[in-house]
This record gives C-alpha cells, structure tokens and sequence, in this order.
C-alpha cells in the first residue's frame, strides 16, 4: 500500500453545539439508519423557532457503536422529540479533510488512528465526521474527520 493520501493535523478545538438523534446500533445496521434519522432532525428543525442547521455532522461515541446524527447548530437548545441538543466533542484532536466519495471514507479513518500510533497518540474514544457542502461530483466532497486525543499523562 502506497502512501496516506490524508495529510493529518493535531488540533484543539472548542466543542461545537449540534441537534442529534442519538442511538445504540450495529456497524451492520448503521449504514440503514442514518439517513432516517438525519431526515427527522432536518423535519425538527424546519419548525418555526429551531435553530438553524448547520454542517452535517455523525459522532462515533465507541465502537458499541453509540452514534449520534444531525447537524451542527448555533447554540444549545430545548430537546424536541428524540431530537436532543448535544456536542461535538472539545478538546485536542487529530484531523484529516477526506476528498472523494463518501464509501471511502474509512481511508480516511485508517490514515488518522495509523498517524496516532505513529506518533504515540493515544486515541480517547469519541470521533466523529463532519460534512461539508453536498457537490454532484463525488470527487469533490469533503469531509473533515476528528478524533479525540487522550491528554498526556491519563
């Protein structure tokens, strides 16, 4: 296998609000349930008086895995249904942008955990992809993905 085509950055970044639905699933049934769930927070927030979406976003809490879909928002906010306000994690991150097609993405995943053993990272659990704007092109979607770094020292 030829070299990482992800370049990775260590980053510390604020935790961001978002509006999720969260649930326990199966890596065999999430590809399934995403969509759905993403379209019930979208159909939340059309409603006067919800915060505007932003970036879609889906949160990897473990590898149970414990899931959380929907969008960044601008602030927290009340609950509404199974729509609850959450965060994307703050703390320090490894990063890469994924350019292409969203069925590769797990390249992109592989790149960062290779890069955090490489360079003594402990990876702390939580990781999670943020999506940027829809393109026709597969070739032109990016996707920034993060994992949360264990501090030094724990």
């Amino acid at each position: 296998m030829g070299p990482s085509l992800h370049e990775i950055s260590f980053q510390v970044v604020a935790a961001r609000p978002t509006a999720v639905i969260a649930r326990r699933t199966t890596w065999a049934e999430f590809p399934r349930l995403w969509r759905p769930l993403l379209d019930e927070v979208y159909a939340v927030l059309a409603r006067p008086g919800a915060p505007s979406p932003g970036c879609n976003v889906m949160l990897y809490r473990d590898d149970v895995p414990h899931v959380e879909v929907g969008v960044e928002v601008p602030a927290p906010f009340a609950a509404a249904g199974p729509v609850i306000s959450s965060a994307l994690p703050g703390g320090t991150v490894a990063v890469t942008v994924h350019r292409g097609p969203y069925d590769q993405l797990d390249a992109a995943h592989r790149a960062v955990r290779a890069w955090c053993a490489a360079h003594g990272h402990e990876l702390a659990g939580p990781r999670w992809e943020v999506y940027g704007d829809w393109r026709e092109d597969p070739a032109e979607l990016e996707t920034t993905v993060s994992y949360l770094i264990r501090p030094d020292g724990t």
